[in-house]
């Protein structure tokens, strides 16, 4: 009797010691002091299993995406779920990394919360690590997935500045695990899992995939895509959700040669439609049934400056193809492997006041003759954010004097040979406090003697008086050299993609400049830009692409 009472005493002892569960909680300090308003870490342990979460979590008051750790005993399988929205999770497994781990041992001990630790180092990217752990608790554990293998982990300190330390032990008999995971888990793998949960913390408004931009009268709009200028402009459609505050937005561009040899001009941009008439007007009816800004040299250049009752397509990105990126990277060179693709990627968070909750035909345009042409994708992302640069709630279009319709006959912005240069009247309707230029420019034309060669002051006067001066120039070109495959070589041993432009450089976006204008008034104001534009030469002539738009504090 007395033997079986104790057998059973002690399989019920070692089922309640298996059971036994400990929650710990850490507190995040950085150079010494405790980070005001953090969300505590929190771990739940015992010799089956730890569940690495935070309090809110636990509460169930997490911000969606958020995380939780499982490692599984005693393979330390780590298991990651990532809950991306109130019915979707997903998770993966990774049953090597804590395997891998390698620790230098140390003979320094302390006492934490009570309990006798020891002191493990390891580097991880360039960052020094001190791990301190205990074997009292007689379980294994911690606030990562880094040094599960040791002991319970009550303490990491990261470069001797970043500390994440316990600051309670307590055993408790069940934990909430079960409620929060209580909806359908897909699982994928690792690379996949970082992808999805990467993702779900921003917004992404696909605009193009894989479109063409190309010359030729076969191409053709469809129900999504509306195709202008023998398929040189693409444009589309698309519905921006309320843009906080603190958010910042990028827009993305991909592009490749599939076909087109050449360096070219390519913008992203969209089209404002809050005047009686808009850019759509010329694209649709023709690009003479736009505004015509004249400044005396005898052309008349459509659609380029803001009027009471039209306004120009605004410049989101000014962007340049490379020469012939993909397409002709089988055109080898010793020891140059070439770039597959162009990235452009530029923040646009200034813009805000003008997308959020809009509606916009959002526009491609890449400058070519070729059928072939050039394939891209464009997306635009809305990332939250508590850095607040941009704090304008008006974006006033001024000008664009980028011949977005050139292949239907929208002329060069040769306007600069004349001291006129490019003058916009405009009317603010309130007073616009800490006024800025968002000033984009590129030089054009010509060889040797051309602006796109030779530095050329750009001087931008408001009501008469200038403002602001600089020689917009672009020196780094060289760098972008193994995204030129189809560039040409010189015999002075440079290609020329090499060479210095005004302002970009094969490959690569040109970023706008913002000006500061202080306050400006209610009422009629002039805006003015001069560019000592070179002359002609025989079949050879320069332009300038300039675009304008006014931020501030209405």
């Amino acid at each position: 009797m007395f033997q079986k009472i104790s057998l059973s005493f002690f399989i019920v002892l070692s089922l309640f010691s298996f059971s036994q569960t400990y929650e710990v909680q850490y507190t995040n300090s950085y150079n010494g002091k405790v980070i005001p308003d953090q969300t505590p870490v929190l771990v739940w342990a015992n010799e089956k299993e730890n569940f690495i979460l935070n309090t809110k979590i636990r509460e169930q008051k997490a911000a969606f995406p958020f995380e939780i750790t499982k490692i599984e005993k005693p393979s330390n399988t780590i298991i990651s779920y990532a809950f991306l929205k109130p019915d979707e999770i997903i998770s993966t497994s990774d049953a090597e990394s804590v395997a891998k781990q390698t620790f230098e041992f140390t003979d320094e001990t302390k006492k934490i919360l009570g309990y006798n630790c020891k002191k493990a180092v390891t580097k991880i990217n360039s960052n020094t690590i001190e791990i301190w752990y205990t074997n009292d608790l007689k379980i294994k554990g911690g606030p990562s997935s880094l040094g599960q293998s040791l002991g319970f982990v009550l303490e990491i300190e990261r470069n001797k500045n970043s500390l994440l330390s316990a600051s309670s032990i307590k055993k408790i008999k069940k934990t909430d695990i079960d409620k929060i995971l209580s909806s359908p888990v897909t699982s994928t793998d690792q690379l996949g899992y970082k992808d999805m949960l990467w993702k779900s913390r921003f917004t992404t408004l696909k605009v193009f995939e894989n479109e063409t931009i190309n010359f030729s009268g076969d191409s053709k709009s469809d129900s999504q895509i509306k195709r202008f200028a023998n398929g040189t402009i693409i444009l589309k459609k698309i519905k921006f959700p309320k843009i906080k505050e603190g958010d910042n937005i990028f827009v993305e561009l991909k592009q490749q040669s599939n076909g087109d040899a050449y360096d070219r001009t390519g913008t992203v941009f969209f089209i404002p439609q809050d005047k009686k008439e808009s850019f759509l007007d010329g694209l649709e009816n023709g690009v003479k049934t736009l505004p015509v800004y004249d400044n005396g040299n005898g052309k008349q250049y459509f659609g380029v400056t803001t009027t009471e009752n039209f306004n120009p397509a605004v410049e989101m990105m000014r962007f340049f193809t490379a020469f012939g990126i993909s397409k002709f990277n089988n055109l080898q060179l010793k020891d140059k492997t070439w770039q597959t693709i162009s990235p452009y990627r530029q923040d646009i968070t200034e813009l805000k006041p003008s997308l959020s909750e809009k509606e916009l035909w959002i526009g491609t345009f890449i400058g070519n003759y070729d059928k072939g042409g050039h394939k891209v994708s464009l997306e635009i992302t809305i990332h939250k954010s508590e850095q607040n640069i941009h704090k304008n709630n008006a974006v006033i279009p001024l000008f664009n004097s980028l011949n977005i319709m050139e292949m239907v006959g929208q002329d060069y912005a040769t306007m600069f040979n004349k001291d006129k240069g490019l003058t916009v009247e405009f009317t603010l309707e309130k007073d616009l406090e800490n006024a800025q230029l968002r000033y984009i420019t590129s030089g054009h034309g010509g060889w040797e003697n051309g602006d796109e060669f030779v530095p050329k002051t750009n001087s931008i006067f408001i009501d008469g008086k200038m403002v602001f001066s600089f020689i917009p120039w672009r020196s780094d070109c060289g760098s972008y050299r193994l995204y030129n495959p189809a560039s040409g070589n010189f015999g002075d041993g440079l290609s020329s993609s090499d060479l210095s432009r005004s302002n970009w450089c094969p490959g690569t976006v040109t970023n706008p400049n913002f000006i500061s204008l202080g306050d400006l008034k209610a009422g009629k104001h002039t805006i003015q830009i001069k560019i000592p534009q070179g002359p002609t030469e025989g079949n050879s002539f320069s332009s300038w692409n300039v675009s304008g738009s006014l931020l501030g504090n209405e």
